[in-house]
C-alpha cells in the first residue's frame, strides 16, 4: 500500500495551486491578468520579478519533496541499481506531482505548465534524473539568453532532458563515473544501461511531452508573433507590487 499513498500524496502536494493563492494574497486573481496561466512566469509578470522567484519555489518543492521522500522510503534514493519495477513505483510518485499540478483538481482540472514541478522531480530522482536535469538546465538559459522567449527555452529544456539521459546512462555502463552507482548484473541479466534506462528514458519522455503539451496556447502565440519575450517591458503603469 505504501506506492500508492506515496502517488495520492504526490498528486495532492502538486494539486496545490501557489501561484494562484500567492496572488490571491494580494487581492489579484492571476487568471484573469497576463497570459492567465497560474504558474511563476505570468506571476513574475503580473507581480513583480521577486514573485516568479517566490512561485517558482514553491511549485519546485511540491514536485521535489514528494519525490525525495519517495526514493528516502523506497530505498531508491542514490543508486542506479534498481529494479525496473521499483525504478517505475519511485518515478510514477514524480509524475503524479506534475501532473496534478497540470491538472489541478481545484482549479477544474486546469493548471501551470508544469515546469517548475517536473525540475523538482528530475533534480529529486537522484542520480538517474538528477545528472540530466542539470544538462536541460544549461539548454534552458542557453535558449533563453539566445531566443529571450520563456516559453521557448521550457520547451527547448523539456525536450532535451531524454537526450540527456540516454548520454548519461551510457556514460555509467562504459563507467565513466563512480561505479558504486552501477550495480553489477547477475549472469545471464541484460547490460545495466537496458535494464535501468528503460524507466527513466520513458519517464522522461513522458513529462517532456507533457511539458509541451501544457504550452501549446504559448505555440499558438509564437506562430501568431504575439508571444511576449523575457524579460517583458514594463507597463506604463505602476506594477502591482510597487509602493507610490
Amino acid at each position: 500500500m505504501l506506492v500508492p499513498v506515496l502517488i495520492l500524496g504526490a498528486l495532492l502536494a502538486g494539486s496545490v495551486p501557489f501561484g494562484l493563492l500567492v496572488a490571491r494574497a494580494k487581492g489579484i486573481d492571476l487568471r484573469a491578468h497576463g497570459s492567465g496561466n497560474i504558474g511563476a512566469t505570468n506571476a513574475g509578470r503580473v507581480l513583480g520579478a521577486r514573485w516568479f522567484g517566490v512561485v517558482f519555489a514553491l511549485d519546485f518543492l511540491k514536485g521535489f519533496l514528494p519525490t525525495l521522500g519517495a526514493g528516502l522510503l523506497l530505498g531508491t534514493l542514490g543508486t542506479l541499481a534498481i529494479p525496473p519495477a521499483a525504478s517505475l513505483a519511485w518515478l510514477s510518485v514524480g509524475v503524479a506531482a506534475v501532473l496534478g499540478h497540470v491538472f489541478s483538481p481545484w482549479l477544474g482540472f486546469k493548471g501551470g505548465k508544469g515546469v517548475a514541478t517536473g525540475a523538482g522531480v528530475l533534480l529529486a530522482a537522484f542520480p538517474g534524473l538528477t545528472v540530466p536535469a542539470l544538462g536541460g538546465a544549461v539548454a534552458f538559459f542557453v535558449v533563453l539568453r539566445v531566443a529571450r522567449y520563456m516559453s521557448v527555452a521550457s520547451m527547448a529544456a523539456a525536450a532535451s532532458i531524454p537526450l540527456f539521459v540516454g548520454v548519461w546512462f551510457h556514460a555509467v555502463h562504459e563507467r565513466w563515473v563512480t561505479a558504486r552507482w552501477l550495480g553489477a548484473p547477475a549472469p545471464g541479466e541484460p547490460p545495466v544501461e537496458v535494464v535501468h534506462m528503460l524507466a527513466f528514458l520513458g519517464v522522461a519522455a513522458a513529462l517532456a511531452g507533457l511539458v509541451i503539451w501544457a504550452h501549446r496556447s504559448n505555440i499558438a502565440r509564437l506562430r501568431a508573433g504575439t508571444e511576449p519575450r523575457w524579460p517583458r517591458p514594463r507597463p506604463d503603469g505602476p506594477r502591482a507590487d510597487r509602493r507610490p
